[in-house]
C-alpha cells in the first residue's frame, strides 16, 4: 500500500432514491479513499440464468474514479439468487439441521456442482468486466466464507475418498480413531455412515477438518479465477471473519485461517466489538494480531462497525480510538460496514456511518477527523512493521477436539483463549498469534499455549526442544492430553510435555467449591474462583505458582513452573479467571525479564508500537476509559505526531478520555 486507506461498504443498489453525487461529495469531505462494493448482489448482477447486467457496478465506478475513490471489488458469490434455487434445489446445503431453505446468505454447499458452475461464470463475467477500470485496485473473493455445517449424502461421499485419501487402509483406520467403540468399526468404504450423529471424537475431528479444508480449496479456487483477470497493480483478498458471540470472541472453528490465507495477497478482516463503556479494544487487538501474524504482514479491515446496533453507538472520540487502534495494529485498511443505514430487510437497524435520513451526525462528523488526519499522517503510519517476543499459539485441532467434550464441563477453548489474550493486552505485553504450522518458534522469546489438546507428537517435542534451548512455554489445562487424532494418550498426563514441565496427573475433578491460591501470586482482590475441571497435579521438583483451596484438594498442585535447560515451562491445571491470567502474566514475565523499560502503562492505557518506513518507532499511547490519564512518557524526546509537538522524556502527557497521542520516536543505531 502506497497511502492509509480508509473506507467504507457501497451499495447503490440498496439506496431508495439516486443519490450517489451526493454520497461521494460526502465521502470526500470524509476523506474516504476507498470503496468496498458487488460482494452480495449476484441476483443484481445476473437477474436470470445468463441474463448479466453490470450497470449498477458501472455507475459506482465510473463515479468513483471521477472522484479518485478506489474500489475493491467482491464476488457476488455468498448470496444466491433466486433463479439459481429454483432451478437448482441442491445448491442449498444439507446441514445436520436438515435442508436449508432460501432467503438468508450463506445457506449454499460450497463444493456443489451446479453451484461452482455458475458462481465460476458469473466471477468470470464480472471480474473480465472491471479489471481494466483505473478505479479497481483490488478484489474480494466471497464473502465471511465458512463451510456452513454443510452435510448430507454429498458431503458424506467427499469423506469417504478423503479418507481413504488419508488412510487407505480400513483396519488403520479403525485402530487409530477407536471406531471399535459402541460397534462403530467400519468395514468397507461403501459403508461409511454420516457424520451427523457420530459419537467418536476423532472421527468427528477428522471431519472437521476436512470440511475446513472444503472453505481453503473453494477460497483458492475462487483466487485462481480472478487472478486470470487481476493486473498486476491490483490485490485479491478475502474477508475473514471470527468466532461469533454477538462480538468477533475468538478463533474461528470453522476455517484454519492460517491454511486459507495462503491463497491471497494480503489478509482482509472484519471485526466487531462491545462500544460505549464495554469497549476495551482487545477484540480490535487480537483480531489484529492475528490477522498481521497470517502472512507477518499488514492487513485490511475489510468492515467493523461505525454506529452498528443501537447498543454499539460510539461514545464521543471512541470512533477515532477506534481506528487508531486498527492502525497500530498493523491494518493498512480501516472501513465501516457500511456508509449508509438501509431501509428494510434484516439488517435495517445496523446501522451504518449514516442513519436513514443520509444527513450528517456526530459520528460521521468523528470520521470527518479521522479521515483529515489519515490523510496528513499517513506516511507516517502506512506499512508499519511488528516485532514481537511472544506468541499466543493456537489450533484448529485442539479447538474442536477441545469442545466436542465441553458438554461434560463449562469450558470452552475461545473462553480460555481470550482469557489468555485479555490478560497480555492489559499489560501491555504485544504478541503474535501462531498456530502448529509455525516453522520458527526460536524467534520468539515466549509461546503460549491455548488448550493444546489435540497435537502430534512431533510438535510437542519441538515445543520441548524450544524451552530446553531458552524459551519459555506456558502450557493450559489439557494440552498433551491427546494426539493429533483426538485419540488420548497412554502415558500419564501431560504426557511427552511432562518432560520440560515436570509435573504428572492422572486425575481430575469439578471445580464447583474450589478456588485457588497462592504464596507466590498475588490474589488480593482478585476472583480466584475456577471453572470447567481441574487437574489434581503432582509437581515434581518444579515449583508451585498455586494450588487448590479446597479442604480435600489442597495437597496438590493448579499452577505450576518448572526450570527446563536454558529455559523454562509453565503449567496451568485449570480454568482461572482473565484477572489471574494477568496476575500470572506479571509474575512470569518479571521472572523471565521481558518487561519492555516502558513498563508501567496498563490498562485503560493501551500501548502499542511498530516500526514505520523511515524506520522510526511509532508508540500509540490509548486511553480506554471515560477518565483523563497521566502518564510519563518514557521514551526519549518524542514528535507528538498528532498535535506536532515535541515531548521530552519524563514529560507528563495528559491521555483525555477516549483519546490518544501517537509518539514518534528515533531508534538509536
Amino acid at each position: 500500500m502506497k497511502e492509509l486507506l480508509y473506507g467504507v461498504a457501497y451499495y447503490d443498489e440498496y439506496m431508495p432514491y439516486d443519490r450517489l453525487e451526493k454520497d461521494i461529495e460526502m465521502m470526500k469531505k470524509a476523506n474516504i479513499n476507498v470503496v468496498r462494493i458487488a460482494e452480495s448482489t449476484w441476483s443484481t448482477l445476473e437477474p436470470q440464468d445468463g441474463v448479466f447486467d453490470f450497470s449498477s457496478v458501472d455507475r459506482v465506478l465510473d463515479a468513483m474514479g471521477k472522484a479518485n475513490i478506489s474500489v475493491i471489488v467482491g464476488t457476488p458469490t455468498y448470496a444466491v439468487p433466486t433463479w439459481l434455487v429454483k432451478a437448482y434445489p441442491n445448491v442449498l446445503a444439507t446441514t445436520r439441521k436438515g435442508k436449508n431453505l432460501y432467503g438468508p446468505r450463506q445457506n449454499m454447499d460450497i463444493t456443489n456442482p451446479d453451484y461452482l458452475f455458475y458462481a465460476e461464470r458469473v466471477i468470470r463475467k464480472l471480474i473480465s468486466h472491471v479489471a481494466n477500470h483505473p478505479a479497481v485496485i483490488g478484489y474480494q473473493t466471497d464473502n465471511e466464507t465458512k463451510h456452513y455445517d454443510v452435510s448430507g449424502p454429498a458431503i458424506g461421499l467427499q469423506f469417504t475418498k478423503y479418507m481413504k485419501d488419508r488412510y487407505n487402509d480400513l483396519d488403520e483406520m479403525n485402530h487409530r480413531l477407536g471406531l471399535d467403540y459402541w460397534s462403530n468399526r467400519i468395514n468397507a468404504w461403501e459403508d461409511f455412515p454420516s457424520m451427523d450423529m457420530t459419537i467418536n471424537a476423532s472421527l468427528s475431528g477428522e471431519f472437521e477438518t476436512f470440511r475446513r479444508g472444503l472453505v481453503t480449496k473453494f477460497l483458492a479456487w475462487q483466487v485462481e479465477l480472478v487472478n486470470e483477470y487481476k493486473r498486476d497493480d491490483q490485490f485479491v483478498t478475502q474477508n475473514f471473519d471470527f468466532d461469533w458471540r454477538g462480538i468477533s470472541f475468538g478463533i474461528q472453528p470453522d476455517v484454519n485461517h492460517f491454511e486459507a490465507s495462503k491463497a491471497f495477497d494480503v489478509v482482509g478482516i472484519d471485526v466487531y466489538h462491545p462500544s460505549q463503556d464495554e469497549l476495551t479494544g482487545s477484540e480490535i487487538a487480537y483480531t489484529g494480531d492475528l490477522a498481521r501474524s497470517l502472512k507477518q504482514d499488514n492487513y485490511l479491515v475489510l468492515e467493523t462497525q461505525a454506529q452498528g446496533h443501537a447498543g454499539w453507538l460510539p461514545y464521543p472520540g471512541q470512533l477515532r480510538l477506534q481506528a487508531y487502534s486498527h492502525v497500530a495494529s498493523g491494518a493498512n485498511l480501516v472501513a465501516y460496514w457500511h456508509w449508509h443505514s438501509i431501509h428494510n430487510s434484516l439488517e435495517t437497524y445496523w446501522k451504518g456511518l449514516l442513519s436513514q435520513d443520509f444527513q450528517e451526525n456526530p459520528t460521521y462528523n468523528e470520521a470527518l477527523v479521522i479521515g483529515a488526519e489519515f490523510a496528513r499522517l499517513s506516511p507516517k503510519l502506512v506499512n508499519m512493521k511488528h516485532k514481537n517476543k511472544v506468541a499466543v499459539l493456537v489450533d484448529n485441532t485442539s479447538l474442536n477436539g477441545f469442545n466436542w467434550f465441553k458438554f461434560y464441563y463449562d469450558m470452552d477453548y475461545n473462553t480460555i483463549f481470550r482469557n489468555i489474550y485479555d490478560g497480555l493486552y492489559r499489560l501491555n505485553i504485544s504478541c503474535d498469534i501462531i498456530d502448529t504450522s509455525c516453522q520458527n518458534l526460536e524467534a520468539y522469546d515466549v509461546i503460549i499455549a491455548a488448550p493444546l489438546y489435540a497435537v502430534s507428537d512431533d510438535f510437542l517435542n519441538r515445543l520441548n526442544d524450544f524451552a530446553h534451548e531458552g524459551g519459555h512455554v506456558v502450557y493450559t489445562i489439557r494440552s498433551g492430553f491427546s494426539d493429533e487424532k483426538v485419540k488420548v494418550r497412554t502415558t500419564n498426563q501431560p504426557g511427552i510435555i511432562s518432560q520440560a514441565c515436570g509435573v504428572s496427573y492422572s486425575q481430575h475433578t469439578e471445580a464447583k467449591q474450589t478456588r485457588l491460591q497462592s504464596d507466590v501470586l498475588n490474589l488480593e482482590g482478585l476472583d480466584p474462583s475456577l471453572s470447567g475441571w481441574i487437574e489434581l497435579i503432582n509437581p515434581g521438583e518444579g515449583q508451585t505458582l498455586a494450588s487448590y483451596d479446597h479442604h480435600v484438594w489442597k495437597t496438590y498442585a493448579a499452577i505450576t513452573h518448572s526450570a527446563y535447560g536454558k529455559g523454562s515451562a509453565t503449567y496451568i491445571g485449570c480454568c482461572p479467571t482473565k484477572a489471574v491470567y494477568e496476575e500470572l502474566w506479571k509474575y512470569l514475565f518479571n521472572q523471565y525479564d521481558l518487561f519492555d523499560d516502558d513498563f508501567g502503562m496498563v490498562f485503560p492505557i493501551v500501548h502499542r508500537k511498530a516500526v514505520n518506513e523511515e524506520g522510526k518507532a511509532i508508540h500509540f499511547l490509548m486511553n480506554y476509559s471515560s477518565e483523563d490519564q497521566y502518564i510519563e512518557n518514557p521514551f526519549e524526546s518524542s514528535l507528538e505526531l498528532i498535535g506536532g509537538e515535541i515531548i521530552k522524556k519524563g514529560q507528563e502527557i495528559k491521555l483525555k478520555a477516549w483519546d490518544l497521542v501517537i509518539l514518534e520516536v528515533s531508534i538509536r543505531p
